[in-house]
Order: structure tokens, then C-alpha cells, then sequence
């Protein structure tokens, strides 16, 4: 018996979480929080579980909202196996004692749950069992009928440094691919993902750009070239650019757009304030150059000149010397230095906000993807509606694989099953009438949280 049960990030993007349960082995697949939500609503459902066999956990990439929630699981099942590739981990050593931080400051009194601690993250860390792409290892829960383990293999998802995708293969020759977030097109650091080179039974598939039109995500060349354009107009009048973006990839793919485009001469060289968490990872970036499919080994981030964003006590200093600001976080979740920039940033019309990544519909950013200069808007946290008198352009580089590229996914892997995850309601549909109408022999789920699939 096979059996699925989502704990988080089925209709949504945040908290992802999924429990296969194996003939008797059973497989928590990430362990995310929710970026929007807060205490003991940011956490998958682990009380889903509570009575199911649960032998290890596999992490396919170390965002906050498929890592951030594994040291509350350890609590619960503190004899889990925990497995990641190398360098998920050793983000993931930066990621998880930046999110204790932030739960500390964002919990109080009345919440249910208590933040993990530094020290629990470090115990936790030291039981991880580090993985290289396409290096074969096996589970074998206590409770499992098999008289053989299942056999595990991650594959490069081409989303971020260490993200991966998962196959699950059993001794009878059944086998499950999850993969994760997964991008097959090249970016500007990270070439495009793998996928096995084999027939899958079961397909557990992201949506997340399910619901847009592939029209807009132009290619790379063409979009650097357009934020060319558009960071050029800002500084020749003088002003700044705030880019709101994640501290892990997007930061490090914008840093490499950047760099090369003021090398080429196409972009005016001016300041990059970044820093945080955001300087540390791209260390990671630079340590692995050599380990992953990057396009140019050869290139590191750290040869970026970049100015400490966090020694910036002044918001005028953004006026006195214009320049690119690369702050998170990427959806200007309130609290964080993304949003605190942009309350100043809305006040002054030779400034410009540039919008680059996926933005939930219920974050601040998402208010910024979809308004431009003029527009009167209301802002979580900012009691009444202003106005946005900066310049704002939303532009395309995506992370994660254009909707075609999803269809291209199940062609490929020719699954019995496909399951579809981390998206929300639109991307779902679009991706599931296409499955159906492309392929009579599919059986397609739609993943609901607390709701059992079996194969």
C-alpha cells in the first residue's frame, strides 16, 4: 500500500510538507513555514501524522518555506533520518539560525509554540546526511514490509544552489519523482535542471507558474536588457532602485545580471547595497562553483563591489549617492527591510522599485506587481491607502519552470499518477486541463491538505 498525505503546500506556495508512506516506510518530503503567516499557523499540520510510521525526511532545497518548520518536526520525531544534498546543507546552516531570529521577534506570549533554539539547530545539523546529485542511498523504515530498502537519488532541479529533485524507487520497480521547485531553463549563475532518465509511476509536481502567460517571461537576454533601460532612466534623474528580493538565489542571480551588465557597458556602474544573510549564501554560491552546473565557473560573487546595506543608518544616503539596493525579503513581508525601504522609497518620483520574483496575493509585494507610479493603494501595516510616486516595473526571471515546461515534465517522465502541489488555485487548474487534455491515460490528482491519496 502507498499512501500520500499532504501536511502543507498543496493549494498554496508556503509551508510545503508531504507524508508518503511506503509499505510501512514513511517519508516527510520538505519541512516549510509559511512566509505570511505566523506561531502555529506558519507550521505544516504535523498532528496529521501523529500516528503514522515516520522514518525519515527528505529536504529538496533550503527556502524558509521547504526547510524552516524541520527543527519543530525533529521535536516530534527526534530519531527522523534527515537527508539534503551538500550544499542545501550548508545554506541551510545560515538559513535556519537567520529564521530562529525572526520567530523569536515575530512570536509572543500567546503563541502556541515555542522557537527552536540555536542550539537545537546545531544538533540538528550535525545528524544531517549529506548527499551529492545521482549518488544512490537507501531507507528502511522499522515498520516496512519490504525485505529491501528503497533506493533514493536526488537530481540537480536547477532552481537554486542544492535544490533537488526526488526519486523514490521501491524493490518491485515502482518509483516516485517529486520534484520539488524545479526550473529546466538556465538563469544567470545555474543551468537548467535533470530529471531521470527513466519511465516514473508516480509525478509529484510543482505549479508555481501554472497561472502565467509564458508570453510575459521573456528571455533572459532580453529582460536584462529592458532592466538596462529602465535602471539607466533612474539614475540619470538622480534616483535609487529598491529590488526587493530573496536573500537565497534570487539575490545571487541578480548580483550576476547586474555585474555583467555594467562590465558590457550596457548599465551605468553605480553603489549595490546588499549584505545579511544575502553576502553569506553567496559564499555558498562561490564554495560550489565547481561542484554544480553553473554556466561560468570561473565567475565569483564576491569580486561584485558591494556596499553594506545593513551600515546604511540614513535613508538619505540613497539620495546622496543612487544606487541598486538588493534587500529582502523578496515579497516585502512586513518587518523586513525590503518593506521598511519602500515605505520611504513610495515618497519620491525619481525612485524606482523593480519587481522580479513571484509574489504571494496576499503579500505587499503583490500590491507592487500588479500598481505602477500614481496608483492609490493600501499596504499591510500602513493604516491608510497611499499613493506610489515612484516608478515601478515588474520584470521576468523566473526561478522556477515557465508552465510549458511543467507539460514538458510529464512527457518526459510518462507517469501513471501526477499529483499536483505548490500553486495556487489558477496555476493548478491551467497545469491540470492541460495534463487531461494532452494525455488520456493519466491519473490526475489535485493535492489537499489532510486529504489521503493512495496508488
Amino acid at each position: 500500500m502507498i499512501k500520500f498525505l499532504p501536511l502543507g503546500g498543496a493549494l498554496e506556495i508556503g509551508a510545503s510538507c508531504f507524508y508518503i508512506n511506503i509499505n510501512g516506510t514513511g517519508i516527510i518530503l520538505d519541512s516549510g513555514l509559511h512566509p505570511r503567516q505566523k506561531g502555529i499557523n506558519a507550521l505544516p499540520d504535523f498532528e496529521l501524522i501523529k500516528n503514522e510510521n515516520v522514518d525519515a525526511v527528505l529536504i529538496s532545497h533550503a527556502h524558509q518555506d521547504h526547510i524552516a518548520s524541520l527543527p519543530f518536526l525533529i521535536r516530534n520525531h527526534p530519531y527522523l533520518q534527515i537527508f539534503m544534498t551538500v550544499q542545501s546543507l550548508e545554506i541551510a546552516e545560515k538559513t535556519l539560525h537567520n529564521s530562529s531570529r525572526i520567530l523569536k521577534e515575530q512570536l509572543n506570549e500567546n503563541d502556541l509554540i515555542v522557537p527552536y533554539s540555536h542550539e537545537e539547530i546545531n544538533l540538528l545539523l550535525r545528524t544531517v546526511r549529506e548527499k551529492d546529485y545521482n549518488e544512490k542511498f537507501y531507507i528502511n523504515g522499522i515498520a516496512s514490509s519490504y525485505t529491501k530498502e528503497l533506493e533514493i537519488e536526488f537530481y540537480d532541479a536547477g532552481h537554486i544552489l542544492g535544490s533537488a529533485g526526488i526519486l523514490i524507487k521501491t524493490q518491485d520497480g515502482k518509483s516516485f519523482f517529486y520534484t520539488g521547485d524545479i526550473n529546466l531553463s538556465t538563469q544567470s549563475i545555474l543551468n537548467g535542471g535533470d530529471l531521470p532518465d527513466e519511465k516514473i509511476d508516480t509525478l509529484i509536481l510543482e505549479t508555481t507558474y501554472g497561472a502565467t502567460d509564458s508570453k510575459l517571461l521573456n528571455d533572459w537576454r532580453h529582460e536584462e536588457l529592458r532592466l538596462a533601460k529602465y535602471l539607466n532612466k533612474i539614475f540619470s534623474n538622480g534616483g535609487s532602485v529598491l529590488v526587493p528580493v530573496f536573500a537565497l538565489g534570487k539575490t545571487q542571480e541578480l548580483l550576476s545580471i547586474l555585474n555583467r551588465l555594467m562590465k558590457k557597458g550596457l548599465l551605468i556602474e553605480t553603489n549595490i547595497y546588499s549584505g545579511g544573510l544575502s553576502k553569506e549564501i553567496s559564499s555558498v554560491y562561490d564554495k560550489h562553483k565547481y561542484k554544480v552546473k553553473r554556466k561560468n565557473k570561473n565567475f565569483e560573487l564576491k569580486d561584485i563591489p558591494q556596499l553594506n546595506l545593513y551600515e546604511i543608518k540614513d535613508f538619505n544616503e540613497f539620495r546622496r549617492n543612487p544606487g541598486i539596493v538588493l534587500a529582502s525579503s523578496g515579497m516585502m513581508i512586513k518587518g523586513t527591510k525590503s518593506y521598511e525601504l519602500m515605505k520611504n522609497w513610495i515618497k519620491y518620483d525619481d525612485f524606482g522599485i523593480v519587481i522580479v520574483g513571484y509574489m504571494d496575493e496576499e503579500s505587499p509585494g503583490f500590491v507592487f506587481a500588479n500598481s505602477k507610479k500614481g496608483d492609490i493603494v493600501k499596504i499591510a501595516g500602513i493604516e491608510n491607502p497611499v499613493e506610489i510616486k515612484c516608478n515601478v516595473e515588474k520584470f521576468y526571471f523566473p526561478s522556477h519552470s515557465k508552465r510549458e515546461d511543467l507539460i514538458e515534465i510529464v512527457k518526459i517522465l510518462k507517469p501513471e499518477n501526477v499529483v499536483l502541489i505548490h500553486g495556487d488555485p489558477e496555476a493548478i487548474d491551467w497545469v491540470g486541463h492541460k495534463i487531461l487534455n494532452e494525455f488520456n491515460d493519466i491519473k490526475l490528482y489535485e493535492a489537499r491538505k489532510g486529504n489521503w491519496l493512495k496508488f
